[in-house]
């Protein structure tokens, strides 16, 4: 079975409080120590955010470990094929995927997934695993970034959360370059199970996630098809 758990905002890079998300992420593996293994190259490997995801996942009983690619680098595929679930941190999406492409993760991370290791993560651990995500890699603008493609689609996360997101989905689906867009809100996450979205989980009150399209010039938000809502 593959499993992709995309979160849109929230989680232990903003506090370590009741860990919901991470909670639920966890026993995804039906392992009594699951071994979870944090990708932060997003914010280049930040101290404070790797700090934070060992604190978070070891009061879970998780076996801990992160990658760091701006040091000595240790052997990718052998770690990584190695492990229960990957937590993929937020930041600059564009910069993440160049420096995984350089070192060879992006294939390493495909045939981890094809095998049944669960990723997941937040914003730009989130879109990375869709063919597209909508960016803000760039200071000035929002953007329509070529991802990974191990599951079909465009995400978006934040939705709710940065003005600037709805704003530019529906001027992207207005001008056809895009069909759809699944837009996920601050601490909400869905979860693909074998490729298809299964369930919108919800971490906080009233948050959701959307299938975005444009249906007779008009901007439809509508719930996920056949995606059960958890609310955590």
């Amino acid at each position: 079975m593959r499993q992709i758990i995309a979160i849109g905002g929230g989680g232990f890079g903003r506090e370590i409080k009741d860990l919901k998300i991470e909670k639920y992420i966890r026993y995804q593996s039906k392992k009594k120590k699951p071994k979870v293994c944090f990708i932060p190259t997003a914010t280049g490997d930040d101290s404070g955010y790797i700090d934070n995801f060992y604190k978070a996942f070891n009061s879970l009983d998780c076996k801990t470990s992160h990658i760091d690619l701006f040091k000595r680098t240790i052997n990718l595929e052998a770690h990584i094929m190695n492990q229960d679930i990957i937590f993929v941190g937020g930041g600059n999406t564009k910069s993440m995927l160049a420096v995984w492409k350089e070192w060879g993760l992006d294939k390493i991370l495909l045939k981890a997934y094809t095998e049944g290791i669960i990723m997941s993560g937040v914003s730009a651990g989130a879109i990375c695993w869709f063919e597209k995500g909508i960016t803000d890699s760039w200071k000035d603008r929002q953007a329509i970034l070529p991802c990974l493609g191990f599951v079909k689609g465009v995400c978006c996360p934040h939705y709710d959360e940065e003005p600037e997101r709805i704003p530019f989905v529906k001027e992207i689906l207005k001008n056809n370059q895009i069909s759809e867009c699944i837009a996920i809100e601050g601490f909400c996450a869905i979860h693909l199970i074998d490729d298809i979205p299964k369930y919108s989980v919800s971490f906080d009150k009233d948050k959701n996630c959307y299938l975005v399209n444009k249906k007779d010039s008009i901007i439809e938000h509508n719930k996920i098809n056949n995606a059960e809502i958890i609310l955590l």
